[in-house]
């Protein structure tokens, strides 16, 4: 039993440490080749688990070798775009000017419903306001509102916005997050004196942020 919890705990950092290495993506986001990557690690990764007679590196090598050929595939699709085309395919232009393209439905196998429903996840209801949507290589849905059918923005109507900043978090849980003290240019005692104005303590406080327009957030525990 305690031969089995140890490989799994080291089969599990290895597929962690390999999806680290192999970059940050969003599931929904994979191309097909790196689709196929995480199927197959996650299918090598049970061998040395359900089968404990057998050697921890029957699944830790293999997923080494994968990662390392999947290394080289990234760059060599980064590098060359026929390379890329062949590995992730290219995108698929299923609304242009306004028309539906039937034919790329039908190879791409979505159905008109379908395609409805994609938009309506785009907040858009109307197929006719829609000039191009585009099926990326990862299995997202891009669209392009005509111009005079998309809402105004700020610049459109002439209006002064602030300028915004994304704010850093200082304290989180009760704990003071340090490292994050420069990237806001504050210290320590910036922080004692807003946990003083707030009439709270360090060990109290769930939330403290701060942008670079010195809007402060301070949330205590409840």
């Amino acid at each position: 039993m305690i031969a089995i919890l140890w490989r799994t705990l080291l089969c599990h950092l290895m597929l962690i440490l390999s999806v680290r290495i192999m970059g940050k993506r969003e599931v929904g986001q994979l191309e097909p080749s790196e689709f196929v990557v995480s199927m197959m690690m996650a299918d090598i990764a049970t061998i040395p688990v359900a089968e404990p007679d057998r050697s921890v590196l029957v699944g830790l090598l293999p997923i080494g070798l994968i990662v390392g050929v999947e290394l080289l595939l990234s760059w060599l699709s980064s590098r060359d775009t026929g390379i890329r085309r062949l590995l992730c395919g290219k995108p698929v232009i299923l609304i242009r000017d306004g028309k539906i393209q039937q034919r790329d439905l039908r190879r791409c196998r979505i159905s008109a419903d379908e395609l409805a429903g994609q938009l309506r996840l785009k907040d858009v209801m109307d197929l006719t306001t829609v000039q191009y949507a585009i099926l990326e290589t990862g299995g997202n849905l891009s669209v392009f509102l005509y111009p005079t059918c998309q809402p105004p923005t700020a610049k459109d109507q002439g209006i002064r916005v602030k300028k915004q900043s994304i704010p850093v978090t200082i304290i989180e849980d009760g704990r003071l997050l340090s490292c994050n003290l420069p990237l806001a240019g504050k210290d320590e005692d910036w922080v004692r004196r807003v946990l003083q104005s707030k009439n709270g303590r360090l060990k109290d406080t769930f939330l403290l942020t701060v942008d670079q327009q010195d809007h402060i957030l301070w949330i205590p525990k409840e």
